[in-house]
């Protein structure tokens, strides 16, 4: 029995013993693991809701205040500038590199468009994008993987972003709209505002930050022959390729289209948080706007019930649009009737200018003569 007993004992004692190593080796490991995390570099403009990246491309102020904008990446680690001259006699060479330009957002009603350009040295494209990280085009990519992209683009120590940069154009909602409702000789429609922004980043990235690029590839809009000429007219030195599907043919406008969307559906988050902060209406159970797009029920659902019967909507909607011209006229819109300029009984301003005194000129050549002109011969 003394023999048993003391075996007992030594088993206990031998159990409890491992026990104690187990949950200390455990407690050590959790504090070292932890150490890790917390010296880890945070997520850039991480928000409250760890589950949502916002990347520094949404400018939460100039986006809720219905401007344009363009942001650009600091020029990576990896690319040397043509700029760059540490003396006079020693040069050195710039990083040779390939342009991908790709936009999202074109057919909303809400939101804004959103162009991308995303540009890497030349003999990483493939090895980097394509094999790598998998870039594809941002509609064929799940949002989290579109998102987990977007966020080693912005993470220091990851080679996308020691080797990598990126432009992003926004076309606010209100500044497309401004543009395609003015006067029918002054329409700015849609084509010529993506070419403008086009041209903006390609220029901000060659010219302004000196990046060496030496191809361009561009996702088409309209016939791809005769946006590639009005381009290389523009810029005449780099090889610019406009094709159909640009973004699944290549990896770097793969890239510049992942950028671009993830701008933009984190934008169209921002600026839907905005509204229901400013309508009191945090509830988890309001519904939302959707895609923003007017084949989606929840976007032509929440127009028809945030329609206010004078001003429509905020900066978030794009008045230019079919659906909301045709839900203000027919939905209970007031109408508002504009004075003609050219309606009888309107004057005209340059008549409160002109001197009524004899021998003054007056009619359509009288604001001139009240300034003064020089005389033909003079001329």
């Amino acid at each position: 029995p003394l023999t048993r007993t003391v075996d007992a004992f030594c088993t206990c004692t031998f159990q409890r013993l491992l026990f104690l190593f187990v949950i200390l080796f455990q407690s050590t490991f959790k504090i070292f693991y932890t150490t890790i995390m917390t010296n880890a570099t945070p997520p850039v403009n991480s928000p409250k809701d760890s589950s949502t990246f916002i990347p520094p491309s949404v400018i939460s102020e100039l986006l809720l205040s219905g401007e344009s904008y363009a942001y650009y990446t600091p020029c990576p680690s990896a690319i040397t500038p043509q700029e760059i001259s540490p003396t006079i006699h020693d040069t050195v060479e710039s990083t040779p590199c390939v342009l991908g330009i790709d936009e999202a957002g074109r057919g909303p009603v809400l939101g804004p468009m959103v162009y991308g350009a995303f540009y890497l040295p030349l003999d990483l494209h493939h090895s980097l994008l394509t094999e790598k990280h998998s870039f594809d085009d941002s509609k064929v990519l799940t949002p989290a993987v579109r998102a987990n992209l977007m966020h080693l683009l912005n993470t220091p120590g990851d080679s996308l972003f020691e080797s990598c940069g990126y432009a992003i154009k926004v076309l606010s909602a209100r500044d497309i709209s401004s543009g395609m409702m003015r006067s029918p000789t002054a329409v700015y429609n849609l084509n010529a505002q993506a070419m403008d922004a086009t041209v903006e980043i390609i220029r901000g990235v060659v010219e302004d930050r000196g990046v060496d690029v030496r191809e361009v590839y561009i996702d088409t809009i309209g016939n791809p022959a005769t946006y590639q000429q009005k381009l290389e007219r523009i810029f005449p030195s780099l090889k610019i390729t406009v094709a159909k599907k640009a973004d699944s043919l290549y990896p770097c406008v793969s890239a510049a289209s992942v950028a671009a969307k993830v701008t933009r559906d984190v934008a169209l988050e921002v600026m839907y948080e905005a509204v229901l902060q400013a309508e009191h209406s945090l509830s988890p159970t309001s519904e939302t706007w959707g895609s923003g797009y007017p084949s989606d029920s929840k976007c032509v659902g929440w127009l028809r019930r945030n329609m206010d019967p004078v001003f429509g909507w905020g900066n978030e909607c794009r008045f230019s649009w079919g659906t909301a011209k045709e839900m203000l006229e027919m939905k209970g819109g007031a109408r508002v009737d504009w004075p003609d300029d050219e309606e009888e009984g309107a004057h005209r301003l340059d008549e409160f200018l002109l001197s009524s005194a004899p021998g003054k000129s007056t009619g359509k050549v009288g604001l001139r003569d009240w300034y003064g002109h020089r005389q033909t011969e003079v001329l």
